[in-house]
């Protein structure tokens, strides 16, 4: 059986419906991807989104380094992915991202885990582009809360 990775962006959802769909797919513990763990969104800030996770039995991991750059944040916005593909690419070649993927293929390979970023839709995120490039095995199931 191969295994697997979620992915889930919470862009547009509420906590409710984000913690009811990881639950739903039977994640264990969310893999925080984002460079700058911030959010405008109530409860999505690395500390209240961890407790929120605990609060309903699931792990939390933020990995920085496989965040992406300020660069790569406006290319997304901007939808222009062969420019976030560009810069996320460079930044997974640098130390600190090559030892956070060991990690994370590391985590991913022992827990259920789902990757998390601010991108509703999986294709417009760099969490396909990391999904590719650490976990490359991994059957990829894109949660939509």
């Amino acid at each position: 059986m191969a295994a697997k990775v979620w992915t889930i962006g919470y862009e547009q959802t509420t906590m409710s419906a984000f913690l009811g769909a990881l639950i739903e797919a039977g994640v264990e513990i969310v893999a925080d991807v984002r460079a700058l763990p911030l959010s405008r969104r109530p409860g999505f800030s690395k500390s209240a989104l961890a407790a929120n996770l605990a609060d309903a039995g699931i792990g939390y991991v933020h990995f920085r380094a496989l965040g992406t750059p300020a660069e790569g944040r406006s290319a997304a916005r901007r939808n222009d992915h062969a420019t976030l593909k560009r810069i996320y690419d460079g930044q997974l070649q640098l130390p600190e991202a090559m030892a956070a993927m060991a990690g994370l293929a590391d985590l991913a390979s022992e827990r259920r885990t789902a990757l998390l970023c601010y991108e509703r839709e999986a294709c417009g995120c760099h969490r396909t582009l990391l999904r590719s490039a650490a976990l490359p095995d991994f059957t990829a199931i894109d949660l939509v809360p």
